[in-house]
């Protein structure tokens, strides 16, 4: 399938010498939910703004649709909606007049029952009266993303959307993602949030001061790099592990109630045999067993915490 979105070779430095972004490779398939994933600082809003046209390009090329994102700016930038991180909208225009002159600005005609509906999905039709400054921080983002939404566009970017807002607008915006994905919106969402990600997501890229360290389905991810891990209830309070449990690399928590054994649950042999062995060997009663999956947090952790030790 044709790439509805393709980065090639993108990278910026800036006059300073600083690298923002390694050169990038990236597609996108039409109709997927991407998630760029990486901490504050490493790069996820330089790629969007590229992409989007706000900054340019050192090097590499960006096609949308069909359209070269540098040279025919104007025909790709038609087909992009863009809720970036900062607020920047006039604060003493109303909602609905605000949101109309964002359609207007993509050469598009009226079309009131389109625009009702987008404020009407982010909760906004009863405030399209109101002056943009009397808003709340939240429906102030909810601007944003129907600013975005108003001239239909086929693929959306969302920087950040829910930094700082409260848990209601979180899901209601997760909730806005999947409709609107089941219309044929392609959306790609930079995020520190591992949850966004997680509950979202088709595929996750993982990027890194600059640099894309993996991509990969979200299933997948999790599938081959996930752990699993097995807290032990202890009948006694333990004050440290026993020298006799090293090769296990357990962790005492819970003010020495707990044991905790990360392992691998893909390995031909995860140790946990062998660990309850010895423990019964060493007189250590447990009253409880239980195991979990790692969370994507954890597989961006490690993976963080591997390329700094490689480099």
């Amino acid at each position: 399938m044709q790439p509805i979105l393709s980065v090639r070779g993108v990278s910026k430095t800036y006059a300073s010498g600083h690298r923002a972004l390694q050169p990038v490779d990236l597609d996108i398939t039409k109709g997927e939910i991407f998630a760029l994933l990486g901490p504050n600082g490493a790069g996820k809003t330089t790629l969007i703004s590229i992409i989007c046209g706000i900054v340019t390009p050192s090097t590499g090329t960006i096609t949308v649709m069909g359209h070269d994102a540098i040279r025919d700016f104007r025909a790709a930038r038609s087909v992009i909606g863009l809720v970036p991180q900062e607020l920047s909208v006039d604060m003493f225009e109303t909602v609905l007049a605000s949101v109309r002159y964002s359609r207007r600005l993509f050469g598009k005609p009226g079309h009131d029952s389109y625009i009702e509906q987008v404020l009407r999905d982010l909760s906004l039709w009863d405030k399209r009266n109101a002056r943009i400054r009397e808003l709340s921080g939240g429906m102030k983002r909810r601007v944003l993303i129907a600013k975005a939404l108003s001239h239909e566009p086929d693929i959306l970017f969302l920087d950040e959307p829910t930094a700082g807002v409260d848990v209601a607008l979180r899901r209601d915006m997760w909730k806005l993602v999947h409709r609107l994905r089941e219309k044929g919106t392609t959306i790609i969402l930079t995020t520190h949030y591992i949850e966004e990600a997680e509950e979202m997501a088709d595929r996750v890229g993982v990027i890194d001061k600059g640099r894309i360290i993996l991509i990969e389905q979200k299933t997948e991810l999790m599938k081959k790099l996930g752990k699993r891990q097995m807290l032990i209830s202890l009948q006694e309070p333990m004050a440290t592990i026993p020298t006799d449990l090293d090769e296990w690399h357990l962790a005492l928590e819970d003010e020495g109630h707990t044991l905790r054994y990360v392992f691998d649950a893909q390995a031909e042999h995860t140790g946990i045999p062998s660990l309850l062995r010895k423990l019964a060997e060493l007189g250590i009663g447990f009253k409880d067993l239980e195991t979990s999956k790692s969370s994507l947090e954890d597989i961006f952790v490690d993976l963080v915490e591997h390329k700094e030790q490689a480099a």
